[in-house]
């Protein structure tokens, strides 16, 4: 009975909620919908047989309303309000460190620089053994609590004890909160003389000003010539962002984008006449995670016949949503709009057989094959546009395709590898050889080039690993274990680079091996190979 309570009332509630949208009869309608279902409220909170908590009520009715519109419009509780608004807001408030609770301690692994905690002079290796005066070692230590007790507003004040290796009593220190970054660019580098690459891993509001940083240090040495944009596994962010990121690679006027909706009247996003890399060869790398504000880059990018894509088909969202807070603080972000790509094309996949069926889409491409073979990707033929120079054609309705192909390894003989990750192990192991070694490394290495090209990781240490994972009930493999001892090396050295360094020097290291980004170099080195793909039909 409660569910079927619930369900009744959802329509007619967000139905009540979207009156203001309506023309005036259809606000008339609304109006007494909303009556109906506040009629109903008051029936259950004056006359059903148990206690029922209304509050929990209108919540449920809304998800479910919301589930019937598409897969992209959804509610927010207040409490999830703030903590979802941190990503794209580019910032939080809080003491400045990176952390993970190790062998039930809270142990600093990185301070955000020139953040609270750097200035007072807590370092990597750091255990925080009491905040406030209360233990926290031993305790069953969650992240959530770590956010809870460390988190807080800009000026306010929390004190911590340190344990430090080689200090003989706690150290004291008092920290006062501050907004923290929190960087929407992973890595900028050089991947050889001419060739530089960035990262991002989604869409904020400082977006924008990371990636002109990053790219002028690039372009410093007047020897970047082509620029590698790693977009894999971004799920996008704002809009904005996404349109002033691709402004960078268009000459002005050139469209960008545009939105439109049944309430929501066209709206067109254009280059302007400022852009740090109009000219040079561009490679977008994509997957199936990268969506939405990714896929606005991407696709004006490719329309434009200004780079060339590569990777596998995009995760296609094409659907605009906007934020709306309810009377309690909470907040429905609703699709308001389509938006398309400069060709025309809208790459929303499609969503009619449900929420729930939409959500299985990544697991129906693994099936089906598309991961691991281009003939198997799902092209709308029926949906055919044409680029606006070369007169390539694309094809929306379904995410963005690539113009190369690269499949996803799976090997079988990762398969243990992968046993090793998700029990942890990998990463436990490496994270006590950091704490025990980090001063003699950094000691030794001082500098990032000659780390990169001298250091490496201990075969004792794969062996503990293999130990470690025996006694978390994962059998040895030895011919798995000789497939990828040196991806289980790169990994462990590239910690070693994020501790010591930096994140950007982190995927310098993962990425040497990257065919993806191997793909890309060897396109732009061969003679006509990047011109030819930008002419040739797909």
């Amino acid at each position: 009975m409660k569910t079927t309570i619930k369900t009744f009332g959802a329509s007619l509630l967000f139905v009540g909620a979207m009156m203001c949208f309506m023309a005036p009869a259809k606000a008339q309608d609304v109006q007494n919908e909303m009556m109906k279902f506040g009629r109903l409220l008051r029936l259950i909170d004056s006359y059903y047989v148990d206690t029922v908590n209304v509050s929990k009520l209108t919540e449920n009715a809304i998800v479910e309303v919301l589930k019937q519109l598409d897969p992209h419009s959804v509610y927010i509780s207040k409490e999830e309000v703030d903590k979802m608004n941190e990503p794209l807001q580019g910032s939080f408030e809080g003491i400045g460190i990176s952390f993970n609770i190790y062998k039930d301690t809270l142990m600093v692994l990185s301070t955000v620089p020139g953040g609270p905690s750097e200035k007072v002079g807590l370092r990597a290796g750091d255990r925080i053994v009491n905040v406030d005066g209360k233990n926290i070692v031993g305790i069953g230590l969650k992240n959530t609590d770590v956010y809870d007790m460390l988190r807080g507003q800009k000026g306010t004040k929390v004190a911590l004890k340190i344990l430090r290796k080689n200090e003989p009593a706690l150290l004291e220190f008092t920290i006062i909160r501050d907004k923290i970054p929190i960087n929407s660019l992973d890595a900028s580098y050089m991947l050889n003389n001419s060739t530089g690459y960035i990262k991002l891993n989604r869409f904020s509001a400082t977006t924008s000003d990371e990636f002109l940083e990053a790219i002028r240090k690039l372009k410093a040495g007047n020897s970047m010539k082509n620029l590698v944009l790693d977009l894999r596994g971004n799920g996008g962010g704002y809009l904005t962002a996404a349109i002033d990121l691709a402004d960078q690679f268009l000459s002005a006027y050139k469209m960008i984008v545009y939105t439109e909706g049944i309430h929501a009247d066209r709206k067109e996003y254009k280059a302007t006449a400022l852009g740090e890399f109009e000219q040079g060869k561009l490679v977008v790398l994509i997957d199936e995670g990268s969506a939405s504000a990714s896929e606005i880059v991407t696709g004006a990018v490719q329309d434009w016949d200004r780079g060339i894509v590569i990777g596998r088909r995009s995760y296609g969202k094409g659907l605009v949503q906007q934020p709306y807070y309810l009377t309690d603080g909470s907040m429905v972000r609703l699709t308001t709009a389509h938006y398309y790509t400069p060709s025309g094309r809208c790459i929303q996949k499609p969503y009619e057989e449900g929420v729930d069926e939409y959500r299985k889409d990544y697991q129906k491409r693994f099936e089906h094959g598309e991961l691991f073979s281009k003939d198997s990707i799902a092209v709308n033929k029926e949906k055919k546009y044409t680029t606006m120079v070369s007169k390539r054609n694309v094809y929306g309705g379904g995410g963005i395709l690539p113009d190369i192909f690269v499949p996803m390894d799976t090997s079988k003989y990762y398969n243990y590898y992968n046993q090793l990750n998700r029990k942890n192990v990998v990463y436990t192991q490496a994270l006590g050889f950091i704490d025990k070694n980090r001063d003699d490394i950094k000691a030794k290495y001082s500098d990032f080039g000659a780390f990169k090209s001298k250091f490496e990781i201990p075969e004792a240490l794969i062996d503990r690993i293999v130990a470690e994972g025996e006694k978390e009930g994962i059998a040895k493999n030895q011919a798995s274990l000789d497939f990828a001892r040196p991806l289980m090396k790169r990994q462990i050295k590239a910690l070693v680079a994020r501790d010591l360094f930096s994140v950007s020097h982190y995927y310098e290291i993962m990425n040497e091996d990257d065919t993806t980004i191997q793909k890309a170099l060897d396109v732009l080195k061969q003679n006509g190979a990047y011109e030819k793909i930008l002419v040739d039909k797909l």
